[in-house]
């Protein structure tokens, strides 16, 4: 333990003076490396299968450094954008909307839709006065408007290559002006957990629990969940893991629907609870409203042999094979919601099957090594057609 604090203490003090080893590959986050869902978790599975061609540091800000040393910079945070000077290989990784989308969610929460316009000051001032999208707090959505416009303005620019994890998010890319041929599509992986969790079990299934793994925030649909558990057979329960600032106001509304005795708020897991969790539902409900880039949750719950259901926006069908590996619904549909649920909870063996087809598909599509192979070979061909390492190729500051 004592050796690797040191090592850490080491590489920051190298990190501090801009001293980096050459020849290696650097991934670039204002995120953080952890399990909190996300970006994070997928950081973290991303370190944890790195090749050898990939340090071990994370570089936080890209000012007065000399991005000439490096073999290929990987982005993960849109304000690092800014910072490029364009003297090495660079790929991005776009994981949300917030390139192109001044509140991140692409969701108009006053109609309960998805957003369709491109960035405009007057659309999205007028998206967020009139259709509830994000912040209405005025000097917070000025500086959210001068920010998707600064990045927009230079991501057309810049000449990189842009990864989006689902084919939805590309084509917003397109839509706002990234070239098509910078933008490739690579969907996530993550890691296979170290707890084996066998195929959904008849004992299990009579248990007749539903999970919900997620932020409890507006646009994560757990209230169109609730108001839909209400429909369905009172035998199943649901068990809630996250937290967020919606999770009073939803508490609230669940005792006045009359389902306190039919839901357990788990508030934040930890990587075990969360599994047990897992072990015990017959399905995952991931019944997002706003549309999810791609979205962990499924991947997870394949990892544990579980069907999802799940709303049919973003990238969520990217991932989910509607009758196969789950049941895709309309958003905020509620009678469509419960007749899934009730789909499953009325049919061990379909329940089973495709929670068996759903992990067969992660083995061969969506693990982190397999991921990570395509992430390497994105990383040789953005290094094999970068035209020059001469200085200055372009610089954001100058293009502004």
């Amino acid at each position: 333990m004592l050796n690797s604090i040191n090592d850490t203490k080491r590489n920051n003090e190298l990190l501090h003076r801009d001293i980096f080893e050459e020849d290696l590959i650097y991934q670039c986050s204002n995120f953080d490396v952890g399990e909190g869902g996300g970006v994070e978790t997928y950081l973290a599975s991303l370190f944890e299968h790195r090749p050898p061609e990939v340090s071990d540091r994370v570089i936080k800000s890209l000012k007065n450094v000399d991005q000439s040393q490096f073999k290929l910079l990987h982005l993960h945070s849109p304000d690092l954008l800014l910072q490029l000077t364009g003297e090495c290989p660079t790929v991005f990784s776009v994981h949300n909307h917030s390139l192109y989308c001044p509140s991140g969610t692409k969701y108009l929460g006053g109609q309960r839709t998805i957003c369709d316009r491109n960035f405009s000051y007057l659309g999205c001032t007028w998206g967020k006065l009139a259709d509830k999208c994000g912040s209405r707090r005025p000097l917070r959505t000025l500086k959210e408007l001068q920010n998707t416009h600064q990045l927009l303005d230079a991501l057309k620019k810049v000449k990189i290559t842009f990864v989006a994890n689902s084919e939805y998010v590309r084509q917003e890319l397109i839509k706002n002006g990234v070239p098509p041929e910078q933008i490739v599509t690579l969907h996530c992986g993550i890691s296979i957990p170290k707890i084996t969790t066998a195929p959904l079990s008849l004992e299990i299934h009579k248990n007749h629990r539903i999970l919900f793994v997620g932020r409890i925030v507006s646009d994560k649909g757990l209230e169109w969940l609730l108001k839909t558990l209400i429909h369905t057979n009172p035998q199943i329960q649901l068990d809630i893991a996250g937290e967020g600032w919606e999770r009073p106001r939803l508490e609230r509304l669940a005792n006045t629907l009359g389902l306190s005795n039919r839901i357990t708020w788990h508030g934040w897991c930890d990587r075990n609870t969360l599994n047990n969790l897992y072990e015990q539902c017959f399905a995952v409900i991931f019944p997002s409203v706003w549309p999810e880039p791609a979205g962990l949750v499924t991947l997870e719950a394949y990892s544990r042999y579980r069907p999802v259901i799940g709303s049919a926006v973003g990238g969520i069908p990217e991932h989910l094979r509607d009758g196969e590996t789950g049941i895709l619904v309309p958003g905020n549909d509620i009678k469509k919601l419960a007749d899934a649920i009730h789909n499953l909870y009325g049919d061990y063996e379909k329940s089973r099957n495709m929670g068996e087809q759903g992990h067969a598909l992660l083995m061969k599509e969506f693990t982190m090594n397999a991921h990570v192979n395509n992430l390497r070979e994105i990383y040789a061909k953005t290094i094999a057609e970068f035209p020059s390492r001469a200085k200055k190729v372009y610089s954001i500051s100058q293009v502004k």
